[in-house]
């Protein structure tokens, strides 16, 4: 929840992007965990995908590749939803990729 809260946020959440997350949370039954993502970003709006990076950088170290690949797709996947990604929705996207060495997969994604 927090990774697409923050990169929904990263440039302002819009109506169709809070939808999304409702919608994820529910189907995870994640309620608890939005709550959490959405206090998380609101304490400094602007330090929150530093923040988050940071924080999601010294738990997704231990994913498989695969799962950091899943990861990052789910969000590039909800992303393309609204039809459109920012400028500054790529470039968040793909900082996590680097960070978490999956760039070179995240380019492929976007170019299928």
């Amino acid at each position: 929840m927090l990774l697409k809260s923050v990169i929904f946020h990263y440039h302002g959440l819009d109506e169709q992007e809070k939808q999304d997350l409702e919608r994820t949370a529910n189907e995870l039954d994640a309620h608890a965990e939005y709550q959490w993502a959405l206090e998380f970003v609101s304490q400094d709006h602007i330090t929150s995908f530093e923040r988050a990076r940071h924080y999601l950088n010294d738990i997704i170290a231990d994913y498989t590749k695969e799962k950091r690949i899943e990861l990052i797709n789910m969000v590039w996947q909800a992303n393309n939803l609204k039809g459109y990604v920012t400028e500054m929705e790529a470039t968040a996207m793909l900082k996590l990729a680097k960070d978490w060495n999956v760039q070179r997969e995240l380019i492929d994604l976007v170019l299928k």
